[in-house]
């Protein structure tokens, strides 16, 4: 289960979407997941779906490395399904003492569910085709006019990266651990869940171990490099606004017009 988290994950191409500015794509996330919350009908999630299907597909990412990254959330999704289908008030279809299965909470569940699944995929698509340090860049770049309030935006842009880029890197680490403990005899795969969470705490006393070590030969190697970030900071590649950005911002605002018709229609 843990080789299926992609969230983090950077997947190298050279593709149409890979090539577009980081803050581009930073804008198009907050706009995509602002046009999900947008929604009030089913039919405008057919747009979504086009939408994600063709940046899918010019991002040259196999779509079943992408539904990849589903799995491990799909008990969120089931869990958020049972929730309305059994607990919203509607008209009655079915019940079963205070269990009832009305037409609004189908219809809801249905709609939380696709709204869910949309949201991992759409978000996932930042990290999979943005590299760590362009995605620092772009966050640093959008979030520069906070500094005259004197808010620390190189920080915070580095800390957001430094936690993304070490997602992957723990999640190995911890299936190392667990294969270790599992070939000592621990049972992670028991039904038991009494059993499964005793079995956790000789997992997360390494894992956390390991993670402050991490993070002290990190911060130690920072050091030895003299990184001091902020002000008068040099880049090694500067990012540049380029043809294929306006198309893709151009492209966004229709998008974001057309949600947005959708809710009067």
């Amino acid at each position: 289960m843990l080789k299926d988290i992609t969230i983090g994950q950077h997947y190298p191409s050279n593709s149409v979407i890979h090539r577009l500015d980081a803050r581009m794509k930073l804008i198009a996330t907050f706009v995509f997941m602002a046009s999900l919350f947008v929604i009030d009908k089913f039919w405008p999630y057919a747009i979504v779906f086009i939408s994600l299907i063709v940046v899918i597909k010019l991002s040259n990412i196999p779509m079943k490395y992408i539904l990849k990254g589903l799995k491990p959330l799909r008990w969120i999704i089931i869990f958020t399904f049972v929730i309305n289908v059994f607990f919203l008030p509607g008209d009655l279809i079915w019940s079963f003492g205070f269990l009832k299965i009305t037409e609004q909470g189908i219809s809801q569940a249905v709609f939380m569910a696709l709204r869910l699944v949309f949201l991992v995929l759409g978000t996932s698509m930042l990290t999979l085709t943005t590299s760590p340090m362009d995605l620092t860049d772009g966050i640093e770049r959008l979030l520069n006019p906070f500094n005259k309030i004197g808010l620390p935006v190189h920080e915070l842009a580095m800390m957001m990266t430094i936690a993304l880029r070490f997602i992957p890197t723990l999640l190995d680490e911890t299936d190392k651990i667990m294969k270790a403990q599992m070939s000592r005899g621990a049972d992670f795969e028991s039904k038991n869940i009494v059993s499964r969470a005793k079995n956790l705490v000789p997992l997360l006393v390494p894992l956390f171990v390991s993670a402050f070590r991490r993070a002290e030969e990190l911060a130690m190697a920072m050091e030895a490099r003299c990184y001091r970030g902020g002000y008068n900071r040099t880049k090694m590649r500067q990012s540049i606004i380029t043809k294929s950005d306006y198309i893709a911002g151009c492209i966004l605002v229709v998008y974001l017009v057309i949600i947005i018709i959708t809710r009067f229609i």
